[in-house]
């Protein structure tokens, strides 16, 4: 039995690193987090300082083994999640960024892939890794590094530099630079990886001109990624997992069939389907859900861009709402004849869409129309946009089980919402009793290594249900209301290919 009682979280995010102390019940005992800076150095660029991203993961680590009575002695392993796709590249030698970390959401080698699109490179790339070919991953904004970094390309050549998602570079830091290494489901999300073969791909970085020399070792999501000594007692690192399929271990989404969606800024789905790595027609992503024991478990994957963010507009743009929390109470009092319809494309629309160039309007008003059914409309967009996402989902894998969707993020603490997307979905909506489920899940990986935590059946087995959503929308009104949704879309986009 393993003497230690918690579990270390490590949660490194967009705009924020946080840590957190999970005990034996799986139940928060401390935790810390800091924001950090965000730099547009020009329009659709999106930067972060690596040290910046270092310093604020090892400041909320300190913080919360400061607050316990035995330090770093008492807990058993370190679990990693972060922040994927965006792109670090450092020296070997000072492991010093030879560069800003390129955030995910930068758009800046869009004509990059633009040009490769037009030289038919696409249906290899996602053949080769389940993904579309898009500025959103790495391997774009590692070819932009080294081609636009002084001396950069020749130092990678020699061998020097070292290029690693998030994970990796706080994982160096962690180990003083004794271990250079990533998990299966942040390589997966580079464009390098070939998710079929288990292995960096050669072909793919002789198309991106990527030196092989630079790439991180790919380990299982629970694998001895190496000690930390920064704590005062040794600590091992036992566990590392993207932000969204953590987020589906923290749901404890291990059956074939099962499916989360993260309500934060944006919206994450994710459906497992075990060893079968669907290829989508609905240009969804296909994607490693975890590897553990040397076995790939598979996912499709949705992204929406506006998910809480339409709520912060509410907020911030129009003025509306004081806080997040009050849109669901104004919803309530929307008039329900009116019929308002928000398309919230202010970055484009994501999955199954994939139109960076729409931008968002609304459809409906009448001079009735207030607050309220503005409000009720940004919340039901999301609601919407889920659909889309699992009827694409639905399309691309004919499974005969019936989904029930696990979710989490801010924007599931509103009952209203909630009860929307079960209508809109005609599928139950289930609310855990631990909301904290990207930081679990990194937990649980580095926990059940260890021992401390339970396996994966039992882990299922402890996760817990604080609300189901049954459907409760007529029929015929929620089919209305869903045409009137695809009229919306249609009206700014031409449709995808039927589904």
């Amino acid at each position: 039995m393993n003497s230690k009682h918690f579990i270390l979280a490590i949660d490194q995010g967009t705009t924020s690193s946080r840590s957190m102390l999970f005990d034996q019940q799986f139940l928060v005992a401390e935790q810390s987090q800091y924001e950090f800076p965000q730099y547009f150095p020009e329009s659709g660029w999106v930067e972060h300082n690596p040290e910046d991203i270092w310093q604020t993961t090892l400041k909320t680590c300190k913080d919360v083994i400061a607050k316990t009575r035995t330090g770093a002695s008492n807990i058993a392993a370190i679990g990693i999640t972060n922040q994927r796709e965006t792109t670090i590249v450092w020296e070997r030698s000072t492991g010093k960024p030879i560069y800003n970390a390129i955030v995910w959401q930068d758009r800046r080698t869009a004509s990059l892939c633009t040009s490769l699109k037009r030289d038919g490179i696409e249906p290899l790339i996602n053949a080769k890794t389940g993904l579309l070919l898009d500025p959103y991953f790495s391997a774009t904004k590692v070819a932009w590094i080294l081609d636009n970094v002084s001396n950069a390309r020749l130092k990678a050549e020699r061998g020097e530099l070292a290029f690693g998602t998030v994970d990796s570079w706080i994982l160096w830091n962690l180990t003083e630079g004794k271990v250079h290494a990533t998990d299966a489901t942040n390589a997966s999300r580079t464009m390098l990886y070939n998710i079929h073969s288990g292995d960096w791909d050669e072909e793919l970085l002789e198309i991106f001109n990527v030196p092989r020399s630079m790439l991180p070792v790919v380990k299982n999501s629970a694998d001895d990624f190496g000690t930390t000594t920064l704590f005062g007692s040794p600590l091992k690192i036992y566990g590392i997992a993207g932000d969204q399929q953590a987020a589906a271990i923290g749901q404890a989404c291990f059956e074939v069939g099962m499916m989360k969606s993260t309500y934060g800024t944006g919206c994450f789905a994710l459906l497992n389907t075990g060893d079968n790595a669907v290829t989508s027609t609905n240009r969804l992503l296909t994607t490693i859900a975890y590897q553990l024991d040397g076995k790939v478990t598979y996912a499709l994957e949705g992204s929406i861009f506006i998910a809480g963010a339409a709520v912060q507009w509410l907020r911030d743009g129009l003025g509306i709402i004081e806080s997040a929390e009050q849109s669901g109470a104004l919803a309530l009092q929307a008039d329900p004849n009116e019929q308002v319809y928000m398309v919230p494309a202010f970055t484009g629309l994501g999955a199954p869409w994939w139109d960076a160039d729409t931008r968002g309007a609304i459809f409906g008003l009448t001079r009735n129309t207030g607050p309220a059914e503005i409000a009720k409309a940004a919340l039901e967009s999301v609601c919407y946009q889920t659909l889309d996402l699992l009827t694409a989902m639905r399309a691309d894998w004919n499974h005969p089980q019936k989904t029930v969707l696990r979710v989490d993020g801010g924007m599931v603490a509103s009952d209203w919402t909630m009860q929307c997307l079960a209508d809109i979905l005609e599928s139950p909506v289930e609310r855990p009793r631990i909301i904290e489920t990207t930081a679990i899940g990194a937990a649980w990986l580095a926990g059940s290594k260890t021992g401390l935590w339970p396996n994966q059946q039992e882990f299922a087995d402890s996760w817990h249900c604080q609300r189901r959503f049954e459907p409760k929308m007529e029929k015929p009104l929620r089919d209305k209301k869903v045409a009137h949704w695809n009229d919306a879309i249609n009206r700014l986009t031409a449709a995808p290919q039927k589904i």
